[in-house]
């Protein structure tokens, strides 16, 4: 946990947005994997984290903010549960850790609630992404599943949102930590890589040094010479000489902030003229991308730039044609890219995307696109300092995909589906690195992960 002042703080300025009312914040239980005292590792609920910092089961937090006071309500653990957990704090020591002075247990919280309503007064939710979340509020508030939908606060999502994108000196150290151990994750999976070895081989490794040294990992780990898949958790292949490894993973850090990087090498230690004329491009598109980022410009220019330079190395390979600007604001360009450029990084991979991805990544300025490729842009709005965000262009070659706009003939006076015959069996490459908008521009996380064919060839080789 942070020093117990930063909770409070937090805690005191969301008070401050919201007009009046509760502001009920329902950690996360434990989750059984198939009976209930084998259970996934624990994950706490990232709002609640943010705003109370306890990492443990059967906790929930409320902001009373007319009266000006929090409260946490917890379990007070049996000695039994001590024979099987070991000592445990009370549940006045967990709340002195978060700096709330008022407990109760956790069965005290449905008369908590329901006396509140009954006064009349305004209970603010965050929408439930977990089921037994829904059954929770279903039970406090007496109410069926429509009803859960209507207690949601628009209010609190959108302030939510807005303090927790900016990120604090605290916050931004422990995702330079993430990155840290996902530097190590890297770097191990480019020296693994050899003809012979499984997906899983290398999976399994990088996951282990991530847990050795106190993290966890931030989503699971896409390790797959099918690149071409954008989020393929499958690790049963076999590399062979000629193929590409993509590599997307990344460390969470015991307090749950996260990094996320992706990095696509040679297994046989060297790109085929072939792969590197391809790779060139995405390495391009990502750098210039990165250049581009600074405080007041949308991601969305940043994603179009992205965008245009694919489209015109494309166009230097003859697999695009035509009038390239036309094509980028057409669409075509989304057969190799068709995906956004990135997307918000914090206590979440997605950060906050729980909240809703609309009130994170747009604003009533910039609206989401229905355009295919396009419309998969998670973050668009405008940048300021603070915020911390991925940056992952890509170029993938989709066999399904491209077989279907063929048939169709679909943006012909773009695309060179001849060609692009010699390409289907290529797979995919994406470049990925976690940025922060500084006040003047931009810095890259954490200590540059080889990314240069070079650098890539040289690590690979050793």
């Amino acid at each position: 946990m942070f020093q117990r002042e930063i909770y409070i703080q937090r805690r005191e300025r969301l008070r401050g947005k919201i007009k009046s009312g509760l502001l009920l914040f329902l950690g996360n239980d434990e989750s059984p994997m198939n009976y209930a005292a084998n259970t996934y590792r624990f994950r706490q609920d990232s709002t609640f984290l943010y705003y109370f910092g306890l990492s443990e089961a059967g906790l929930a937090g409320i902001i009373d903010v007319d009266e000006n006071r929090d409260i946490l309500f917890g379990y007070e653990y049996s000695l039994e549960d001590i024979i099987w957990m070991g000592p445990q704090k009370s549940l006045q020591e967990k709340g002195d850790q978060a700096g709330v002075k008022i407990t109760y247990e956790q069965n005290k919280l449905r008369e908590f609630i329901q006396n509140a309503v009954k006064k009349g007064r305004t209970v603010h939710l965050l929408p439930p992404y977990r089921e037994e979340h829904v059954s929770r509020i279903q039970v406090l508030f007496d109410a069926d599943k429509e009803k859960v939908k209507q207690l949601i606060s628009e209010e609190l999502i959108r302030t939510i949102v807005d303090q927790r994108s900016v990120k604090s000196s605290e916050e931004i150290e422990q995702v330079e930590r993430a990155h840290a151990l996902t530097y190590q994750m890297h770097v191990k999976a480019m020296q693994m890589a050899k003809p012979g070895i499984y997906e899983y081989e290398i999976a399994g490794v990088i996951e282990g040094l991530a847990l050795a040294q106190g993290g966890s990992l931030a989503f699971p780990s896409i390790v797959s010479i099918h690149g071409e898949t954008l989020h393929n958790p499958f690790h049963g292949n076999v590399l062979n000489e000629g193929d590409m490894l993509l590599n997307d993973c990344g460390a969470e850090t015991e307090m749950g902030y996260a990094s996320d990087i992706t990095r696509t090498f040679p297994v046989s230690g060297k790109f085929s003229p072939r792969q590197k004329e391809i790779y060139e491009i995405v390495l391009k598109a990502q750098i210039e991308a990165i250049n581009a980022i600074k405080p007041g410009i949308k991601y969305l220019e940043v994603h179009m730039l992205a965008s245009k330079l694919i489209a015109q190395g494309l166009s230097e390979l003859h697999l695009m044609r035509g009038d390239i600007e036309q094509a980028v604001q057409d669409g075509a360009h989304a057969l190799f890219f068709p995906h956004g450029l990135g997307h918000m990084l914090g206590l979440d991979v997605h950060d906050m995307e729980n909240l809703g991805e609309d009130y994170v990544g747009y604003d009533e300025q910039t609206q989401r696109s229905e355009q295919f490729g396009l419309a998969y842009l998670r973050l668009a709005k405008t940048l300021q300092p603070g915020y911390v965000l991925t940056v992952e262009p890509g170029i993938y070659f989709i066999p399904q995909l491209i077989n279907q706009w063929a048939d169709d003939k679909k943006f012909e006076q773009f695309i060179n589906y001849d060609l692009i015959e010699k390409y289907k069996d290529l797979g995919g490459i994406r470049i990925e690195d976690d940025v922060l908008v500084t006040d003047t521009g931009n810095k890259v996380v954490g200590t540059p992960i080889p990314k240069l064919i070079s650098e890539v060839e040289e690590v690979c080789q050793s």
